[in-house]
């Protein structure tokens, strides 16, 4: 199985159209696994009270923001998301000279989840995923399986304003503002001499084991990176493809634009085999702090097959009951120790729908031809009405609380015509 998965995009203006900030990922996994989308409101917590991520626990913060959440449906954390302050955060696996194989700690799935939890710029995202990294490391199976499956993490964050790069190897970090224009990011050290914040001790760890010479200009990408993998050689195609589609539309980008992108089978972007696209995110983020971010969520495999689903934060959200998968508690093989013993079914109510109906596109080209034209109208219908939302602002919050949950109901209205 190559280790090579997920594609993270950002655009800022004057990329896009209007002042806005169009964040996307594809979230590249195995095809067995399920990706749920999750809300988890605001809290205040207690002093000294614990937070259990996947394999470890840690202090809690005395407060965390509302977020959104897509994530393989078996662990704490998540792949991509976004809070109430309109920050977004998507991960990327990533090698490199330091071995990603050690014990048990956070891994870089829980990162963003926290980052989004407790952060509401895209700055102090990137002083707390850091932070706990430098205290708490990362490490632990990034799949739901015996096989060991690690690596080193990368995070591409943004917020209303700007965006971060940051990257990890071990404890160690680098991260790199952007102000404008456009990136993207596929399973390769992306920060190279331009680094606004670092680990302090970094440059003499590098040195010390003869990774750098301490004279030349600091590279963070060439210090740490492989001379040459067939990973980086895989992730490297997919990041040229990638950059070049948001090159061909610079100035010009929109959510759809960002939605087509993830959806190129082409570039490998959208990615098939057994690591696949098993969920997808695109966000819409205005300048302007008076108007609200809508953020669109698939919860199903292959975009090119899928619906982008609108989320909005308002008040008194309810929860994602179709997009939530079953709970197992403390009986899960995933809290258990040896873990991964077995594998229960964690299919939410729309991938079971879902998985029926791209049974049908692929065994029927009549049938499956008007479904999915049916499913993309549908999807330019709810953008639509989104941008009233974009434009003017939420005037009535409360007929938003169930945005997500309704959507998902005209999604599978067309299932069940099919």
């Amino acid at each position: 199985m190559l280790p090579s998965s997920c594609d993270t995009f950002v655009a800022l203006p004057p990329s896009t159209e209007g002042q806005r900030i169009i964040f996307g990922k594809n979230s590249d996994r195995p095809c067995d696994e399920v990706q749920e989308v999750v809300y988890f409101p605001a809290r205040d917590c207690g002093a000294g009270e614990k937070v259990e991520c996947t394999y470890i626990e840690i202090e809690q913060v005395l407060h965390t923001h509302a977020v959104v959440l897509s994530r393989p449906a078996w662990l704490w954390g998540a792949e991509m998301g976004a809070n109430e302050h309109q920050v977004c955060i998507g991960n990327e696996a990533v090698w490199g000279r330091e071995s990603a194989d050690g014990e048990e700690a956070l891994l870089g799935m829980d990162l963003v989840r926290l980052g989004l939890e407790r952060a509401d710029t895209a700055e102090k995202a990137v002083d707390v995923i850091s932070e706990l990294l430098e205290r708490y490391g990362q490490g632990g199976s990034c799949m739901e399986d015996q096989c060991g499956f690690t690596y080193h993490n990368s995070f591409l964050i943004s917020d209303r304003k700007e965006a971060w790069l940051l990257e990890t190897s071990g404890k160690y970090w680098a991260a790199e503002k952007i102000e404008g224009g456009y990136r993207n990011i596929s399973n390769q050290y992306g920060i190279t001499t331009k680094i606004d914040k670092e680990h302090l001790g970094m440059r003499e760890y590098a040195r010390s084991m003869g990774w750098w010479d301490g004279k030349s200009e600091f590279n963070f990408a060439t210090v740490f990176s492989y001379m040459t993998t067939a990973r980086i050689e895989a992730s490297g195609s997919r990041y040229c493809e990638g950059k070049k589609l948001l090159e061909k539309n610079n100035g010009h980008i929109t959510a759809a634009t960002m939605m087509d992108i993830l959806r190129d089978k082409d570039s490998g972007i959208n990615m098939e085999g057994m690591f696949m696209t098993t969920g997808s995110m695109v966000s819409v983020i205005s300048t302007n702090p008076d108007l609200p971010g809508v953020h669109y969520f698939t919860a199903t495999p292959d975009p090119e097959r899928s619906v982008f689903k609108p989320f909005i934060f308002v008040e008194h959200l309810h929860p994602l009951k179709e997009t939530s998968s079953p709970s197992y508690g403390l009986d899960d093989p995933v809290k258990k120790k040896p873990r991964f013993q077995s594998k229960p079914d964690r299919k939410h109510p729309l991938f079971v729908k879902h998985e029926l109906v791209a049974a049908i596109i692929e065994s029927y080209k009549d049938r499956g031809e008007k479904i999915t034209t049916n499913m993309r109208q549908l999807e330019e219908e709810m953008m639509k009405e989104m941008e009233k939302h974009l434009s003017c602002g939420t005037v009535e919050p409360d007929l938003l609380v169930d945005l997500f949950s309704l959507s998902i109901q005209r999604e599978m209205s067309i299932y069940s015509k099919s």
